[in-house]
């Protein structure tokens, strides 16, 4: 073929050429480039020599049609950080005009984000997007911000291979009928006997053991409770395992100051300023870190000492929480662990479709530090 000014183009490699070049099937080509572990080192470097000296690309959307997929999976997480309250923006006219690159501000305030809820996964996000990179898929993000019918994930799942949820964050009815045709992983949230894979945290546990630490601390007084969400599954299991290990320090759950929040820094001000006029607990146990960083907050103006005044503690393991005063006693989630996992079983599923359901669960990190440390 000539091209420009005669220039030779050169008909593109096909996976045949390489096949033929290498002395191999295409299946071995396939597998050389998918799967290289799975085939053996000198006919893989056969294939991968002639792959190199050919300049062969590998043709995703061919591959993906005489495979049925589309290289593409779902991560699919529900809204949390209020769309509606966004001011409306229009770039374009809000600039035009403009003759200075910059502005200065004078940020007197004391002032943080109040909707901070994205932390965690924002860093999910992170380990999902490098392992499905590493798997040689493209990660497709959706967020059911505004969507009752969940018309955000039905959407999703007719254009991916596969679909990671969020628990709890799509029904129960829905989310089986997606799964008929797209295999499905569920992160957090223990599994309750479905057929789906799921990967998450040891969440009870590791509130459990820590809550027998603040009791120890508070010579076995009872520690207030900060809760998250009442539709939350890693609420839920928080939940679970401070109430268990308050019930076997013989304490009635009953007698425990439970304080509701919305996993938000804000909420976690307005719990502290709730006890700061009803009286100090011993110590407040916190079911994410931004609500415990919301109550230090509080405590740090109004001139409460912690721990020396009370004890606070969180969960999540957010960089914010190492650089609070005092440093927060935190359970250190692997949170970039989670999305790279779950994006591995979800490669395994598409690769095993008729094994058996599995149940992943990462380990966590107990961090003591100087919020809930008093001397001995």
């Amino acid at each position: 073929m000539t091209g420009k000014k005669g220039t030779i183009v050169s008909k593109a490699a096909t996976v045949y050429d390489v096949a033929d070049r290498a002395g191999v099937s295409i299946a071995t080509v396939s597998r050389v480039l998918r799967s290289p572990d799975a085939v053996r080192p000198v006919t893989r470097e056969r294939v991968l020599d002639a792959v190199s000296a050919l300049g062969y690309v590998p043709s995703g959307s061919a591959r993906g049609l005489a495979e049925r997929r589309t290289g593409v999976l779902g991560l699919y997480f529900p809204g949390f950080d209020a769309a509606e309250e966004a001011p409306a923006l229009d770039v374009l006219s809000a600039h035009a005009g403009s003759t200075s690159p910059f502005t200065v501000v004078q940020d007197a305030t004391d002032a943080t984000e109040e909707h901070s809820t994205m932390f965690f996964l924002d860093e999910v996000l992170r380990g999902a997007e490098l392992e499905a990179w590493k798997q040689g898929f493209v990660l497709m993000v959706g967020v059911g911000r505004d969507d009752p019918d969940r018309s955000t994930v039905r959407d999703m799942a007719g254009r991916v291979d596969g679909l990671v949820v969020l628990a709890n964050s799509v029904p129960d009815d829905v989310l089986a009928r997606l799964a008929l045709r797209t295999p499905v992983v569920v992160l957090s949230g223990r599994s309750r006997g479905d057929d789906y894979d799921h990967v998450t945290v040891s969440n009870a546990e590791a509130m459990a053991e820590l809550t027998r630490r603040v009791l120890a601390q508070t010579g076995g007084a009872a520690p207030a409770y900060l809760a998250g969400p009442d539709d939350s599954p890693d609420g839920a299991e928080r939940w679970d395992g401070f109430s268990r290990a308050i019930s076997e320090a013989g304490i009635r759950i009953e007698d425990v100051l439970v304080v509701r929040g919305d996993f938000t820094r804000a909420s976690g001000r307005r719990a502290a300023e709730e006890m700061l006029a009803d009286g100090l607990p011993p110590a407040l146990m916190s079911a994410n870190d931004q609500m415990a960083l919301g109550a230090l907050d509080v405590f740090r103006s109004a001139g409460i000492e912690v721990p020396k005044d009370l004890i606070v503690t969180g969960f999540d393991g957010i960089e914010a929480a190492s650089l609070s005063r005092p440093r927060l006693t935190t359970v250190r989630q692997p949170m970039i662990e989670l999305g790279r996992a779950a994006v591995q079983v979800l490669a395994r599923r598409l690769e095993r479709p008729d094994a058996a359901p599995v149940a992943v669960s990462l380990p966590l990190e107990i961090v003591m530090r100087e919020s809930s440390l008093r001397p001995s």
